[in-house]
């Protein structure tokens, strides 16, 4: 694929999935600390949302930031717009905002870190084709 395939796929899974989540590595096996925190936080709402791993490819985090104009990861998108990295998603949660914005209620806990077993509302995973 070159990079303008990459950039069209990248925004395909944004205008396709209300709730999209670029991270590193998945909602199951997260990568880093920033992409577990956000998935966590998306996992304590119960909100189904879509989550494609980042790192297979450069080429697809260089063409994400290009896209959304954000240069870190994890990036959230709700209704096709860009909510932010790690610590704004980890704001609106603790205000509610996140909660509002994604039509859930507020849970009353913190968000948890994801653990072995699977979140009762699994992320639908993307395939990463772009390989």
């Amino acid at each position: 694929m070159n990079n303008q395939e990459i950039r069209d796929f990248l925004q395909n899974a944004i205008d396709e999935n209300r709730v999209m989540l670029f991270m590193k590595g998945t909602p199951d096996q997260p990568r880093c600390g920033f992409s577990m925190r956000t998935s966590a936080a998306l996992n304590a709402m119960g909100v189904q949302y879509a989550a494609m791993d980042i790192l297979p490819d450069p080429r697809i985090r260089e063409e994400l930031s290009e896209l959304s104009g954000w240069p870190t990861i994890p990036q959230l998108f709700v209704d096709q717009k860009l909510v932010g990295g790690c610590d704004i998603v980890l704001e609106m949660y603790e205000s509610g905002e996140l909660a509002q914005a994604l039509g859930v209620e507020q849970p009353e806990e913190e968000p948890q870190a994801p653990d072995a077993a699977a979140p009762e509302s699994a992320p639908l995973g993307l395939e990463n084709r772009l390989g």
